[in-house]
């Protein structure tokens, strides 16, 4: 469903190994806001009953059930370069997004 670039995988592991948190998995979700809609969500959490949960380089990443049609296909990476470093979302399903990558509509 989600795939992490090699780049944005290794960034992920040195967070968790920085926060001393061996045990967490990386949330990915959408809320509704932003300047196109719909804004993706980052951060650690443990799963949830309900969550999808898929392994990717031994990293847990974490769904809810909400998010998970707005996410199918999406590719997660991370740019360390000239304009700034940051992760990056490739969403396949996105229609139009706005001009900082955080916000999209479907």
């Amino acid at each position: 469903m989600i795939s992490l670039s090699p780049g944005a995988a290794s960034e992920i592991k040195r967070l968790i190994q920085k926060e001393n948190k061996p045990d967490v998995g990386l949330r990915i979700g959408v809320r509704a806001g932003g300047c196109s809609g719909m804004s993706y969500m980052l951060g650690f959490d443990t799963a949830h009953a309900e969550d999808q949960v898929e392994e990717h380089d031994g990293i847990k990443v974490l769904v809810d059930p909400q998010s998970a049609g707005y996410l199918a296909g999406i590719e997660l990476d991370y740019v360390d370069g000239l304009q700034g470093k940051g992760f990056t979302f490739k969403n396949p399903n996105a229609t139009r997004s706005c001009g900082c990558g955080e916000s999209f509509s479907v």
